[in-house]
């Protein structure tokens, strides 16, 4: 998938890139909707972006495919693409391989959705060990503007960089988080993750903390797991793409096209089984033991939701 990768990495890396172009990469594929809205603050702008590639069972379970960020550049104080565009470049490549599938007869069972934000001109925030991307929108308000439709799970891709316990160098995921729950890491994204990239797991350490909504006073490794403060009766796994050292997610020349493809590519292998229901995120008769022995707890990932509207 680098060709998918290297051309969303070019249509990114612009000063004058918006919704609009990357809507336009979309249009001559048959069975694919790509749409976007601008949405305007005190902060700057960020144009939403959605894509759905149909699936060929209107029955079958809907992946849905989060490229989170703060922004794609960090003009003018920055000069290119940053760190931070790498969870946006590895969900529209995704988005990019499908397509093309499907035009070729690839067909999958079930709908992907995949859906981000193009802010070439973010702002930055202060962040130990290294400084964050700050954005126009709120973590919150951005994705319940991307996820407008129905999922039954959802993968998360993050640049998660600049922390000290994720420190190898290509991509992680989560375990599974549902309803307040962090449940154990599902056997069948780890079968995926071994058959991409050829070794053995790596498994990104979240906390009580990171399901929490953002920007109420406490730390979080970044925004990797907010899809679940919204979604929150949808199964929600990280993607996080990964280095041996703190790097700032404002930091150019920092994006590894070989990691970024392999979280895509691992998207897409699990796209592929995930509509034919051979994809797992929980056991769900294990979840609902769970639920009755512990009860409801959903109010950890409500409490505090307004702070990062």
């Amino acid at each position: 998938m680098l060709s998918q990768v290297e051309t969303i990495t070019e249509l990114l890396d612009s000063p004058y890139v918006d919704g609009k172009k990357v809507c336009e990469l979309f249009e001559n594929y048959q069975g694919v909707k790509a749409e976007y809205e601008t949405i305007t603050t005190s902060r700057g702008k960020t144009d939403i972006v959605r894509i759905t590639i149909e699936g060929q069972q209107n029955d079958a379970p809907v992946l849905g495919i989060i490229g989170q960020l703060g922004g794609v550049g960090a003009r003018p104080e920055m000069i290119g693409l940053v760190s931070d565009a790498d969870g946006a470049i590895a969900a529209l490549a995704s988005a990019l391989k499908l397509a093309q599938m499907k035009q070729k007869g690839e067909n999958l069972a079930g709908t992907v959705f995949v859906a981000t934000h193009i802010c070439p001109h973010a702002p930055t925030i202060q962040h130990k060990p290294v400084p964050f991307m700050d954005s126009p929108v709120g973590v919150r308000q951005a994705l319940k503007l991307m996820i407008r439709r129905k999922l039954d799970a959802i993968l998360s891709i993050d640049t998660t960089k600049g922390n000290r316990i994720a420190k190898k160098k290509g991509f992680a995921i989560s375990p599974t988080v549902l309803k307040g729950y962090i449940l154990k890491v599902s056997d069948n994204l780890l079968d995926i993750y071994e058959r991409v990239t050829g070794k053995e797991p790596f498994v990104l350490p979240i906390t009580f903390q990171d399901i929490t909504p953002y920007g109420n006073g406490v730390y979080h490794i970044n925004s990797i797991m907010q899809p679940c403060t919204v979604a929150i009766d949808v199964p929600v796994v990280g993607v996080a793409i990964t280095t041996q050292v703190p790097v700032a997610g404002c930091a150019t020349g920092a994006s590894s096209e070989v990691d970024i493809e392999q979280a895509a590519r691992f998207c897409v292998e699990v796209a592929k089984y995930f509509g034919r229901g051979e994809v797992r995120f929980y056991d769900k008769d294990e979840f609902k033991k769970i639920e009755s022995l512990y009860g409801n707890l959903t109010f950890l990932v409500y409490a505090g939701e307004e702070c990062d509207e």
